[in-house]
């Protein structure tokens, strides 16, 4: 299993696109892998027959593992030789059968219960110390999945535990006897319908989802901005805008460019938890929180959206944005924000309460743009005028946000809304 990403562990085979006794090309596709909600093609990396294939369709296989056996028919150039087997006699028995077992094959269960029956009872100094760094108590320790001798927990067990967001922080104990906690058992009627499975995508968006709100305290602020400035002149312009650059111009560079501006004004509301630290990122890197044809999200990345001008946050949105649409993001474009916004007014939402994207401490909600008959002050005094109007609502860590902060920073963004500058030059 290659590496296709400085935080991505393991992959999940897609499928082979060639099968066992197949021969194959140096950079011909031979399957597809998805790692962290994106789809990757491997490349052969030299010519040759494929022996034998050691992982299937929907298998996960870490990052490093042999996931196939290839007799190449030339010299790999790479040193690493991109862990292929040359030929099948050159492994022996012993080490070809266990290399059809997954190193780390556990996976962590997304419901909210574990079993009591662990015999997770030793820990050793170094597992007691990773503990300690990661403020997880002995009680969480014993829930994870041990492959260690005599079912003891090894480095690597509670490293994957972490790298999943540790899923059983919060687990309530199974008892065989329901009165022992003297909670009430409670059964609900599911209904009868068509069952549909979560595909791998769905099952990352919501353990993410159900992770972010046990271990942040969600609060929303809002705010209502003008934005008749930035409607008439984006209107005005974007046909020359076009017509300049070859792009497209979206309201979306427009709010990026404000966010970013107001992050810099604010830059405590740029930050994330570690334990008892606040780490505030030098990047501004705004997340896009962008549906998908098939329903799922995803949030390609605008990198240092601080330092670009109009133009290349053009360029950049749309350049996501299409390969968010024909499923082509790569690694790094996901990869690395320290803020997210969420333009729910696409879909005709006045307004929205959005969950953070951890590990960052608030995202930013941006309602539908609607024309209403609004009060304005005019040299004549109070008028009625239509405007373009839209609800802001920010949702924020309130471990390391208070509402100070966080009601200045949605505000000043509404201001950077209302205060555009209708002669500006594209």
């Amino acid at each position: 299993m290659p590496k296709m990403g400085e935080s991505i562990t393991e992959g999940t085979i897609i499928n082979w696109l060639v099968d066992e006794g197949d021969s194959f090309d140096e950079g011909d596709i031979i399957l597809e892998v998805a790692t962290d909600k994106v789809d990757n093609e491997v490349p052969a990396p030299a010519s040759g027959v494929l022996k034998e294939i050691l992982f299937s369709a929907k298998d996960v296989a870490p990052v490093g593992e042999v996931i196939a056996i290839l007799e190449v028919s030339k010299e790999v150039k790479s040193s690493k030789k991109q862990n292929v087997i040359q030929s099948d006699s050159e492994e022996s028995p012993k080490k070809k059968k266990d290399s059809k077992r997954p190193k780390s094959t556990q996976s962590f269960s997304t419901s909210n219960s574990f079993s009591v029956n662990n015999t997770n009872t030793f820990f050793s100094p170094l597992i007691i110390k990773i503990a300690k760094e990661h403020h997880i108590s002995f009680e969480e320790l014993a829930r994870i999945p041990a492959t260690g001798n005599e079912g003891r927990l090894r480095k690597s067990d509670v490293f994957n535990y972490i790298e999943e967001g540790r899923p059983y922080k919060f687990a309530q104990p199974i008892t065989q006897d329901p009165t022992a906690y003297r909670i009430p058992q409670l059964t609900f009627d599911k209904g009868k319908g068509k069952v549909i499975e979560m595909d791998r995508m769905r099952q990352m968006i919501a353990d993410h989802m159900v992770y972010s709100k046990h271990t942040s305290p969600h609060v929303t602020a809002y705010v209502e901005a003008d934005l008749t400035n930035m409607v008439n002149w984006r209107n005005a312009n974007k046909v020359a805008f076009q017509e300049k650059y070859g792009e497209r111009l979206t309201f979306t560079p427009l709010f990026v460019e404000a966010v970013a501006k107001a992050v810099k004004d604010f830059p405590n509301i740029n930050a994330s938890v570690d334990g008892n630290n606040i780490i505030v990122k030098e990047d501004i890197n705004i997340g896009m929180a962008t549906a998908l044809p098939s329903g799922n999200l995803i949030v390609p990345v605008v990198k240092n959206a601080d330092t670009k001008d109009l133009k290349t946050l053009a360029e950049n949105v749309n350049e996501l944005a299409s390969k968010a649409r024909e499923n082509k993001l790569a690694g790094d474009d996901i990869k690395g924000s320290t803020f997210t916004i969420s333009n729910v007014g696409t879909f005709g939402s006045v307004m929205g309460t959005p969950i953070i994207n951890q590990p960052e401490v608030a995202i930013l909600a941006l309602g539908i743009i609607k024309k209403r008959p609004e009060v304005i002050e005019t040299e004549k005094g109070d008028e009625i005028a239509i405007r373009s109007m839209m609800y802001l609502s920010l949702s924020f860590d309130h471990r390391v946000v208070d509402g100070f902060l966080g009601g200045s920073f949605v505000r000043r963004v509404a201001d950077y809304f209302e205060q555009f500058d209708v002669n500006r030059k594209i």
